[in-house]
C-alpha cells in the first residue's frame, strides 16, 4: 500500500540535514541507516553509504532512482543459486568443454609456430 499523498514521501530528517548546503563533489560517502527513506532530487549526486545489516554499500543516486527507496539499492540478503545436483553436473560438463576448447585452441596456435 502506498503513503497518503496529503502526507508526502518519507525523506529522513537527519539524511537531508546531512546533504543540506553540501556539493556532492566534496561531501564524500554518507553513511546512513534509513533504508526507508524515499529518493529526493536533492539527493542526486551524492553518494550514500546504505547499511545492510552487516556493512555500508555505497550507492550512487541518479535520476532515475528518485521516488525509490535507499534500501532497493542495497540487498539485505545474499542469493547463492538454484539448482542442486543436476546444476553441479551441468557446470561441470560447461567447465570440462571449456578447458577442452583452450587445449584445442593451444594445440592449433603450436603448431602455426
Amino acid at each position: 500500500m502506498t503513503r497518503s499523498l496529503k502526507k508526502g514521501p518519507y525523506v529522513d530528517e537527519k539524511l537531508l540535514k546531512k546533504i543540506s548546503g553540501k556539493k556532492p563533489d566534496d561531501a564524500g560517502v554518507i553513511k546512513t541507516w534509513a533504508r526507508a527513506s524515499q529518493i529526493s532530487p536533492e539527493m542526486v549526486g551524492f553518494a550514500f553509504g546504505v547499511h545492510n545489516g552487516k556493512d555500508h554499500i555505497e550507492v550512487r543516486v541518479t535520476e532515475e532512482m528518485v521516488g525509490h527507496r535507499l534500501g532497493e539499492f542495497s540487498p539485505s540478503k545474499k542469493f547463492v543459486r538454484h539448482g542442486g545436483k543436476m546444476q553441479k553436473e551441468i557446470e561441470q560438463k560447461k567447465k570440462e568443454s571449456e578447458i577442452a576448447a583452450a587445449k584445442a585452441a593451444k594445440v592449433v596456435t603450436d603448431t602455426k609456430k
